[in-house]
């Protein structure tokens, strides 16, 4: 009996600390709550295992049983949770359900509630010259995530917002998954040996020894625009590369040529590109202010 109460005192623990979990990282909470149920369904399966199994009970006690009990549940919960099994398809229904995966409500996401058509024949630096309503739309869209990354980095809001611009042609030209949802991915962040996340895998243009060149690469995903913007704010502010990059945050050249000299992106315009995109970003700032 006394087991038996504190099983139960443990699982409410447990479901108020998932309750509180899922405020702040609701995805993390879905996979916690399905390996839960996995766990639980391995016991059971477990247990069926047990009891169809023969015993006399001639050496069976209080003791024993809990000893059992303990063990059953010790191998429920090693079998459970592993990559492939009953709790991936679980989460994953679940994060469609709740739209936090890359499901039907991910594909319908879109980093510009008004893009302007992409043209087949656009160049690299179409992405200055988009209609002011389209470009428009995509600063008033971002304007949010770009001001909490500001208080992070002291890089102004317009210099985020018009390298996620540049990066993603104002909307035009996300990163997507194979099924076509987005990654949410707005700065084009790789996804390199330490990322521990979900990744987009897409073929994309890089420049060598200054030409370009169509390779496939792995960028990082995210599960909101807003979490594109604090993992660059991350980047940004924790790396040594870009300290000269923070430091000149203010200067709309030095932001854009700094982010050029450490390596942001292989186009060797790159620093040209980003400061028209961010005259063009003020000019907006201004003709709605």
């Amino acid at each position: 009996m006394v087991a038996a109460r504190n099983a139960i005192a443990a699982d409410v623990r447990s479901l108020d600390a998932l309750r509180g979990k899922a405020a702040s990282d609701p995805k993390g909470a879905v996979r916690e709550a399905a390996k839960a149920f996995e766990t639980l369904f391995m016991q059971e399966l477990v247990k069926s295992m047990r009891a169809s199994t023969l015993s006399s009970g001639l050496m069976e006690n209080d003791g024993t049983k809990l000893g059992t009990d303990m063990l059953d549940q010790q191998l429920s919960t090693s079998l459970s949770g592993l990559p492939g099994g009953l709790s991936d398809m679980i989460a994953r229904q679940l994060e469609r359900q709740m739209g936090l995966g890359q499901g039907p409500t991910a594909r319908s996401a879109s980093a510009n509630p008004y893009p302007a058509p992409l043209k087949t024949d656009a160049d690299p630096t179409a992405a200055v010259r988009l209609p002011q309503k389209a470009a428009a739309a995509f600063v008033q869209e971002h304007t949010e995530s770009a001001r909490q990354a500001q208080a992070q980095t002291g890089i102004p809001a317009e210099f985020m917002i018009s390298q996620a611009a540049l990066e993603t042609g104002w909307g035009r030209k996300e990163i997507r998954h194979a099924d076509g949802g987005t990654s949410y991915n707005l700065f084009g962040i790789k996804a390199g040996p330490g990322w521990r996340g979900p990744v987009a895998e897409v073929t994309t243009t890089e420049y060598v020894n200054g030409q370009p060149q169509k390779v496939t690469a792995r960028f990082r995903a995210y599960n909101s625009y807003a979490e594109s913007f604090a993992d660059y704010a991350r980047l940004i502010k924790t790396s040594p590369r870009y300290a000269s990059v923070v430091s000149r945050g203010g200067d709309a050249t030095g932001f854009a040529q700094g982010l050029q000299r450490a390596g942001y992106a292989t186009d060797p315009a790159y620093a040209d590109k980003l400061a028209r995109v961010i005259n063009t970003t003020l000019r907006l700032q201004r003709s709605v202010a």
